[in-house]
């Protein structure tokens, strides 16, 4: 039953573009309503009519602790009463900058900002900056925020410029962006040749989680920061997702592989908006006021987000919890894939540290082009399957799901068993 969920997303279509303030939502990839969560606790959300469900979206991966954790919570009881926005430096800013930069091995000094997509237009303003070049180099099916300059599909040949993905960029906003194949490092290679001199920065996703979890291929991320260098362009890591994601210093210090850049936003708030870049302090310098690249926010450092995000990490610090991530979602793995075979589905499932998705394909997913060969109405099929049986995935094919440390045993076998018998529905 989701009368009360239909009714408001009536009143919200009225209103709000597409009823919704984030597309993905508005549940246009697999059909249907969307349900509207009155609340969220531990590994579990309730809808509006009542409804509860095992959550797999942990808001989209910041909630890496759960819903309502006491830590946080406790943090957000104890700022609240002190404000919740001076305009002014803080001390838990300083503490948060100190936890980060401690925690990734290629940031010296970060900056603070609202949101992901913030903190990769800085980052990209910064590396043109400092490298006085104007061309980026991004990879088809990542996704690094609504930024103009961002925001292409990849031209007919590894050097063919952008063209706008969005009615409103206008052609010059993303001509001097590049996208390629992910993990087609001779890709890589020609564009930088053609394009000698001229590319300021090669941005990607080290565990690409727009387009579904694509891991990188053996050596892809070494070779990438072998290139970059050897051209003389910096090497930007969109963490937004992975930071403190999967592993506590994040992919970086997970896969081995230092940026000159890095990304950050989801877990370093806590579940709050927020948002970081970061570098070596060579680069950070370009920051004003210490530098001439200009970056500002009124709310950057909010006093809520960072002390949500100081709770999160010191949670995060203790021993064994990203063993112990990686452990439920491996048994998830497992457990799906057998349900899938059980039903004769066909899926991949890819999955690293805490992420996974299930792509309804037979063929290795590695890129963009791969995960497009997947069964998009089976998936939206089994979507719902799962929905209506209290398990909460991904309103995408082409989306991540996300284990908490809230999660249970028990969430994980009632998963497989619900799955088992969605698998059986979708079958034919």
């Amino acid at each position: 039953m989701n009368d009360r969920s239909k009714e408001l997303f009536s009143r919200a279509q009225k209103r709000i573009p597409g009823g919704v303030n984030s597309p993905v939502r508005a549940f246009r990839s697999v059909g249907g309503d969307p349900r509207f969560i009155r609340s969220g606790k531990g590994s579990r959300v309730t809808d509006v009519d009542g409804n509860t469900y095992i959550d797999y979206l942990g808001s989209w991966g910041p909630l890496i602790l759960g819903h309502a954790p006491a830590p946080v919570i406790g943090a957000l009881r104890r700022q609240i009463g002190l404000g919740t926005s001076y305009g002014a430096p803080t001390e838990n800013e300083v503490v948060l900058a100190e936890m980060i930069t401690e925690a990734v091995p290629s940031i010296d000094k970060v900056r603070l900002v609202n949101s992901g997509t913030e903190a990769t237009m800085s980052a990209i303003r910064l590396a043109r900056a400092f490298t006085g070049r104007n061309k980026i180099i991004k990879f088809d099916g990542c996704y690094h925020g609504h930024v103009d300059s961002l925001l292409v599909k990849a031209g007919s040949g590894v050097a063919t410029l952008g063209l706008p993905d969005s009615l409103g960029v206008q052609p010059q906003d993303c001509s001097s962006t590049i996208s390629i194949p992910y993990n087609d490092i001779d890709a890589v290679h020609q564009v930088l040749d053609l394009n000698r001199s001229e590319v300021a920065a090669v941005i990607v996703e080290p565990v690409a989680g727009n387009m579904g979890i694509v891991l990188p291929a053996q050596g892809f991320l070494q070779r990438l920061r072998k290139l970059t260098r050897e051209h003389g362009a910096l090497l930007i890591f969109d963490e937004v997702i992975t930071g403190f994601r999967l592993l506590y210093g994040g992919a970086q210090a997970l896969l081995k592989v230092k940026p000159d850049l890095t990304c950050l936003g989801k877990v370093i708030g806590g579940g709050l908006p927020v948002g970081a870049y970061g570098g070596h302090r060579s680069i950070m310098k370009w920051v004003a006021p210490e530098g001439p690249v200009y970056q500002a926010g009124t709310l950057s450092g909010n006093p809520l987000a960072v002390s949500a995000g100081i709770a999160a990490l010191e949670a995060l610090k203790k021993e064994g919890v990203y063993a112990k991530l990686a452990a439920m979602t491996a048994s998830l793995v497992v457990g799906l894939k057998k349900a899938a075979g059980e039903a004769g589905v066909p899926v991949r499932i890819n999955s690293i540290g805490s992420m996974f998705t299930v792509f309804f394909t037979e063929t290795e997913v590695r890129d963009f082009q791969t995960a497009k060969t997947s069964d998009t109405e089976r998936y939206a099929r089994f979507f719902h399957a799962m929905l209506e049986r209290g398990v909460y995935f991904p309103p995408s094919q082409f989306e991540t799901g996300f284990l908490s440390l809230a999660h249970t045993k028990s969430d994980i076998n009632a998963t497989i068993e619900l799955a088992r018998a969605a698998f059986r529905e979708v079958a034919g």
